[in-house]
């Protein structure tokens, strides 16, 4: 992604740093003026920045890359939003520990073939409902680190960064070949983690009855239809040209799914559009504002790297990025950086020579996406549906200080000491 642009002042990069110091600030010291007005922080001061590559870098290519960037991110995220809530998985059990581990298990692999979003779409709603009778914010925690992250790192359709980096030339199953051990690893000392945590808060807590609990009705798949119209945007996924194609079919059946799924399935998902509305705005802020930041990464990476960097500095330097910007442009900046750094002629001259650096870009990429509510798509959404579901879930801060430092990084760490480390 080398770009024919101006270096941006530094100075231009404050507004990203405005945008995520207000997000993570503004819904802890004043959640009401946020609620009202955050649409109008993002817009500000995306719109600062806008101006300044306009007017002061008269530089429009990276605007409309970064755009069309953000219409390909939306409508995906929305599509599978929208396709997702018109399926309603009724679910029968009481959210057992035990249970709730397979429950995990099964969506961290289903995130590799619907993809982190579709996943945590397809799966949230159940997974509060089969947990209602003492659901707590660390469920909705484990679920973005296992379904809406770790779980998507074996396929290109898991997760935005590795399916840019399957655009790029590498081979669809070279992931999956290359970081199963790794995946496994993550998913399963973060199921321990969650067992560890979920058994002792259920020997803390008194329990409903299951009649009265609406998970205990029976298994129920409402919503067949929807599975055609998902087929449909995992599909368009590997549609390419002509520009433009891919969105319109996800568009297509994102309308379809909509007006042909009836309003009892709607209203047994609670569905709405508040979530992917919070997400859309929140994100056009964060495209715009990081355009800077980014700019400066692929310009200074390769003096930051060195000339032999480590798999592990590609692996922290991706990973500690991804979680503060978005995910899929921070792999491809790092991707960029390794060719360059590599001299390599081509993808598959790289993958053959730096296979293990390409590894620790795509994992970091994919893993450090939990660690805030910003590093991948679906971990807002989840957190829109959770506040929707009254579940009192944390601030920017308190995800990271009291979930991701505590229960992400030691996994992050192991993996990295067992796979990564010189």
């Amino acid at each position: 992604m080398h770009l024919d642009v101006p270096v941006p002042n530094p100075w231009s990069m404050v507004p990203f740093g405005l945008l995520l110091g207000a997000m993570a600030l503004a819904p802890v010291l004043a959640h009401g003026w946020w609620l009202r007005h955050y649409a109008k922080v993002a817009f500000g001061l995306g719109g600062i920045t806008l101006a300044y590559y306009i007017f002061g870098l008269h530089a429009w290519e990276p605007i409309g890359h970064t755009a069309h960037e953000y219409v390909s991110f939306v409508t995906l995220v929305g599509g599978l939003y929208v396709v997702s809530g018109g399926i309603h998985l009724g679910v029968k059990g009481s959210g057992r520990p035990l249970f709730n581990v397979a429950f995990l298990f099964v969506g961290a692999v289903l995130a590799n073939i619907l993809g982190t979003t579709g996943a945590a779409m397809l799966l949230i709603r159940p997974w509060i409902r089969l947990n209602h009778s003492r659901i707590q914010p660390y469920h909705i925690v484990f679920f973005i680190f296992t379904v809406a992250n770790c779980g998507g790192c074996l396929t290109p359709i898991g997760d935005p960064p590795l399916f840019l980096g399957y655009l790029q030339g590498v081979p669809f199953w070279w992931v999956a070949e290359h970081c199963w051990a790794m995946w496994l690893t993550a998913v399963g000392l973060l199921l321990a983690l969650f067992y560890a945590v979920d058994t002792w808060h259920e020997r803390r807590t008194t329990w409903t009855t299951p009649a009265a609990s609406p998970a205990a009705s029976g298994w129920r798949f409402e919503g067949r239809a929807n599975v055609i119209f998902l087929l449909v945007m995992l599909g368009a996924v590997f549609v390419n040209q002509p520009p433009f194609l891919r969105e319109g079919l996800m568009l297509a059946a994102a309308i379809g799914s909509y007006v042909t799924t009836r309003k009892s399935v709607h209203a047994a998902n609670g569905f709405n559009f508040h979530p992917i509305e919070e997400v859309a705005i929140l994100f056009a802020g964060i495209f715009a504002t990081m355009m800077p930041a980014l700019a400066w990464l692929e310009l200074h990476a390769p003096d930051l790297l060195g000339k032999t960097p480590s798999p592990g500095v590609f692996y922290w330097g991706t990973g500690l990025l991804s979680s503060l910007l978005d995910n899929a442009p921070t792999y491809l900046a790092f991707f960029s950086s390794l060719t360059g750094v590599a001299g390599a002629p081509d993808t598959a001259s790289l993958l053959t020579t730096h296979a293990a650096a390409v590894v620790g870009i795509s994992v970091g990429a994919v893993f450090f996406g939990a660690a805030t509510y910003i590093g991948n798509g679906p971990n807002f959404m989840v957190k829109a549906i959770a506040d929707q579901e009254k579940i009192p879930m944390p601030s920017f801060v308190e995800l990271v200080w009291k979930y991701s430092l505590p229960f992400l990084l030691p996994v992050l760490l192991i993996v990295w000491l067992a796979f990564l480390r010189p």
